[in-house]
C-alpha cells in the first residue's frame, strides 16, 4: 500500500493525465468538425498532420501516463472479474489507438496523393469510413475504462 501523501500525489497525476486524454478526444471531435466546414481539402491535409503530431505525443504520454497510475493505484486490488475486464480494455485501448495511429498517416499519405490522383477517391472514402470506426472505437473504450475504473474504486 502507497503512503497517503504518495497516492495523493498519484491520483492526481491520474486525474489530469485522464483528463488530458478524454479532453483532447472531444476537443478534436470538435475541431475536425469545424476544419472540415471551414479548411479546403490541401489545408486539411496539412492541419491534421501537424494536429496528429502534436497530440499524438500529448495524447498519447497523457494516456500512458493514465494507464500506469491507475494500475499502480490498484496495485492492492484484488484479482477479480472487474480488475481482468478493465486490464483488457485498456489492452484494447492501447491496441486501437496504435492502429488508428498507423491508420491516420497512411491516410494522410494518401489523401496527398490523391490530390493529384483524383481516381483514389474511393480508397479516400474507404479509409475515411475506417478511420471513423476506429476513432468510435478508441472513444468507446475509452468511455468503458472511465466506467471501469469508476466501478473499481466505488
Amino acid at each position: 500500500m502507497l503512503p497517503l501523501g504518495a497516492s495523493v500525489v498519484l491520483l492526481v497525476v491520474h486525474a489530469v493525465s485522464a483528463a488530458i486524454w478524454v479532453g483532447g478526444l472531444v476537443a478534436i471531435f470538435v475541431v475536425a468538425r469545424v476544419a472540415s466546414a471551414t479548411l479546403d481539402t490541401g489545408q486539411r491535409i496539412a492541419f491534421f498532420r501537424a494536429l496528429g503530431r502534436a497530440y499524438g505525443i500529448v495524447g498519447g504520454l497523457a494516456l500512458l501516463v493514465a494507464l500506469a497510475s491507475g494500475a499502480v493505484l490498484l496495485d492492492d486490488h484484488p484479482w477479480d472479474g472487474l480488475l481482468t475486464a478493465t486490464a483488457i480494455v485498456a489492452g484494447c485501448l492501447l491496441a486501437v489507438t496504435v492502429a488508428g495511429i498507423a491508420q491516420a498517416k497512411a491516410m494522410t499519405r494518401l489523401r496527398r496523393r490523391a490530390l493529384q490522383t483524383p481516381d483514389l477517391g474511393e480508397r479516400v472514402r474507404r479509409g475515411a469510413v475506417l478511420a471513423g470506426l476506429l476513432r468510435s472505437a478508441i472513444g468507446l473504450l475509452t468511455l468503458t475504462l472511465v466506467v471501469l475504473g469508476a466501478a473499481l474504486v466505488a
